[in-house]
């Protein structure tokens, strides 16, 4: 048995699948470029057939990715396959993954086909799958509610097919970790040619076990974790990435394997993912949550200060907490800015990028005299998402008096071209909204508007997060600011952009 637990990320791809998450090509090369930095093995850079969008996001990551296998999921059927093949050409190490559901209640409502029907069409899928790579990875959906049996049946036929991985997903987040585990080692000691694959758990967090699942899944024989950053994903998400990881890592008397995860970068992709897709970490998140490594109590103080290990199972710094947060102010240099976003995982593809960049640390370091790492993060975030924009926000003012209605004059560019607005309401951010919604030919649901601190103090940056719906479709947009209006106004720009685009997908679960 290795003694190598491969990590295979997936938040491109069953992440994006949150309402809202959905990210822009741009913004999945970035993510992937921190994947790859953090030493991931495998990442699943999108279903290629779900959209042209999703095709290209596919093929940029594998074009910018040199150092991680890239994967692209593909129901098994002949066109998935071939349209998947086709993103991944000329890949350093590509993957295609396949899957169909093998669960009575899937084939019967879902498939419609028999369990006969089902393992011809997985075996097929397979062997397409060798005309464009020998990394072949094979899902039997709904394997947490499938027939042992009927697995060990279907999976024995994709190995012999071809399959070089074999995941076993909890789709639905239905199983408990003993159960789990022993559903996997009873597949790999009894499918013969077991030994020829590697098999892999994909666990949903619908009864919050995900991350227990695939532990007891890897003590059971699994040598690879499906997992995504923050644990995001489909309805109450996926295997949190950090804690699997850092699980693994630290008990050691306990797992014979490890990952080669470069862990001092995962505070960097955690942040990297929610300043994306707008999805906040709550303080009490394990690992990368604000409060991961406070301590209030006293008692734990006291201990902490006269032995660390005495409270803490882990060092904040190995996850890339830094205790020195405080690194920047407006006297830093272009040098300075540039070598810090560097180690917290930004690159700039020009000079102009990053140009526009350091006017803008200029700019927040004239209005906060304290600048941290958050602050950077979600700056270099604004500045990197603000170049795809179709909508630019010019100018906002805003009027308020206790008691009497607000008025928000906006000023937006829209293809090129400058128009300006006014509405009056109850509140500022209403007015705001109600402004800008006027010059444009859309009329989205509001879901969401939430408002949050970045850093402490009354001049912290404030990030504000919109979810909007329109025509089905949810999208999310951020903004920051020193000023809650402006905020507000950016993300209500940033979510309208998302809507115009327009892009259909199709999303499988597995």
């Amino acid at each position: 048995m290795s003694d190598k637990l491969i990590i295979f990320d997936t938040t491109l791809r069953d992440g994006e699948q949150s309402p809202g998450a959905s990210m822009t090509k741009d913004e999945k090369i970035r993510i992937a470029k921190i994947l790859e930095k953090m030493r991931v093995d495998v990442i699943e850079a999108g279903f290629a057939i779900a959209s042209p969008g999703d095709f290209d996001a596919v093929r940029a990551v594998a074009k910018a990715v040199k150092d991680s296998t890239v994967c692209s999921l593909a129901r098994a059927l002949d066109k998935d396959i071939d349209r998947a093949g086709e993103a991944l050409k000329n890949t350093n190490s590509p993957r295609i993954h396949t899957f169909i559901a093998t669960s009575d209640i899937h084939m019967k409502m879902k498939l419609n086909m028999t369990p006969d029907e089902v393992v011809s069409q997985a075996v097929r899928s397979v062997k397409r799958a060798t005309k464009f790579t020998d990394n072949i990875e094979f899902s039997p959906e709904d394997a947490g509610r499938s027939e042992l049996d009927f697995l060990c049946r279907i999976i024995e036929a994709t190995i012999d097919a071809g399959a070089t991985t074999i995941n076993i997903p909890d789709t639905v987040g239905y199983n408990v970790p003993h159960q789990f585990g022993e559903t996997m080692r009873l597949l790999i000691d009894r499918i013969p040619n077991s030994d020829k694959a590697i098999f892999s758990a994909h666990c949903h967090n619908d009864l919050g076990l995900a991350v227990s699942n695939s532990l007891s899944a890897v003590l059971n024989g699994a040598r690879q974790i499906e997992c995504t950053i923050n644990g995001l994903g489909e309805r109450a998400g996926n295997t949190s990435l950090e804690e699997a990881v850092m699980a693994v890592r630290t008990r050691q008397d306990i797992f014979d394997c490890d990952t080669r995860i470069d862990t001092e970068n995962i505070l960097s992709a955690s942040r990297l993912v929610s300043s994306i897709t707008g999805f906040v970490v709550q303080p009490n998140k394990a690992i990368v949550g604000a409060n991961a490594f406070a301590h209030e109590a006293g008692i734990h103080q006291d201990g902490i200060l006269k032995h660390r290990e005495t409270y803490e199972i882990m060092k904040a710094e190995d996850v890339g907490w830094n205790a020195n947060k405080l690194v920047l102010g407006k006297h830093s240099g272009r040098n300075a800015f540039k070598a810090r976003l560097s180690e917290l995982g930004f690159e700039f593809e020009s000079d102009s990028e990053f140009n526009d960049a350091f006017a803008r640390f200029k700019d927040l370091a004239d209005k906060k005299h304290e600048i941290f790492d958050e602050d950077l993060q979600a700056l270099i975030s604004e500045t990197q998402t603000e170049a795809e924009e179709v909508i630019r926000l010019i100018s906002l003012k805003v009027c308020t008096e206790s008691g009497k209605n607000n008025t928000a004059d906006v000023t937006l560019l829209i293809n090129g071209e400058e128009k300006s607005a006014s509405a009056k309401t109850s509140g500022a951010v209403d007015a705001t909204f109600n402004a800008i919604l006027s010059l444009v030919n859309i009329e989205p649901t509001l879901q969401l508007y939430s408002v949050s601190n970045v850093t402490q103090g009354t001049d912290s940056l404030g990030e504000v997060n919109v979810r909007l719906e329109h025509e089905g479709r949810i999208v999310n947009g951020q903004g920051v600011d020193t000023d809650i209006i402006t905020s507000s106004a950016k993300a209500y720009v940033h979510a309208l952009n998302k809507v115009m685009e327009n892009t259909e997908r199709a999303h499988p679960q597995i």
